[in-house]
């Protein structure tokens, strides 16, 4: 009877343990989810395009989307939005439809990255990160690996130089 007692007690304290414990996470959005959100509370939008294969995406995501400021920032002052760029999915966003269009062909990459992340006279370069005002116009694109530090002064400063 003792034992069931403590076996008891052990489930309850270890499981309530687990739940206090619940680890923080970027709230991370679909080009669909962003469109019913920013018609119902306009917001600034943090854009993610990654790839399975891209080494420093992977990192980011390990390193840098996990740190607990950077989740803060994200989820109280943008909709974050992650993709990854070689998606065959259709997508309607503004009342548009997006394709990949490249999915059999080497580098396939879908048209959403191709317009929103493209840099000028160069090739397409993960990972590419797109900031967005509340109008969701474009204010700032990075493509590079961003550490904490960098992406933590961007996100507080809403440093969008880069643009």
């Amino acid at each position: 009877m003792k034992l069931i007692f403590v076996f008891h007690i052990l489930f309850i304290v270890l499981g309530s343990a687990a739940f206090s414990q619940q680890e923080e996470a970027v709230h991370w959005l679909n080009f669909e989810q962003l469109e019913d959100s920013l018609q119902t509370n306009p917001k600034k939008v943090f854009i993610d395009f990654y790839a399975d294969w891209c080494g420093r995406c992977l990192n980011m995501q390990r390193e840098v989307f996990t740190d607990e400021k950077i989740i803060k920032i994200l989820k109280k002052e943008y909709y974050a939005v992650k993709m990854n760029v070689e998606s065959t999915d259709t997508i309607y966003f503004g009342n548009e439809i997006f394709i990949n269009e490249r999915r059999n062909r080497r580098n396939p990459i879908h048209q959403i990255p191709l317009l929103m992340a493209r840099q000028k006279n160069k090739t397409f370069s993960l990972p590419a990160i797109v900031f967005m005002d509340e109008k969701f116009q474009a204010k700032s694109r990075y493509f590079q690996y961003l550490n904490v530090e960098q992406l933590n002064e961007i996100l507080e400063k809403s440093n969008f130089e880069n643009f």
